[in-house]
């Protein structure tokens, strides 16, 4: 299982703040799951507490965080 963990607006946008999900090859695999549709495709993406693009591999047990796009000064 995966976790997906979601935060700031994306948690209303997506309807959840966490949800476990079967094993899939890669991030991008997990993302084409119906759930993620509504996604930004410029959302940051974090596997493990690192950034990752939608290319990076997934094994049982990893956490996946999806977070908006920050700006500050």
């Amino acid at each position: 299982m995966i976790t997906v963990k979601c935060f700031a607006r994306y948690r209303a946008l997506l309807g959840f703040s966490e949800l476990r999900l079967p094993l899939a090859p890669t991030l991008g695999d997990l993302l084409a799951d119906p759930r993620f549709a509504d996604l930004p495709k410029d959302a940051l993406l974090a596997l493990n507490q690192s950034f990752a693009d939608r290319t990076a591999p997934l094994t049982e047990g990893d956490e996946v965080a999806l977070m908006p796009p920050v700006s500050g000064g």
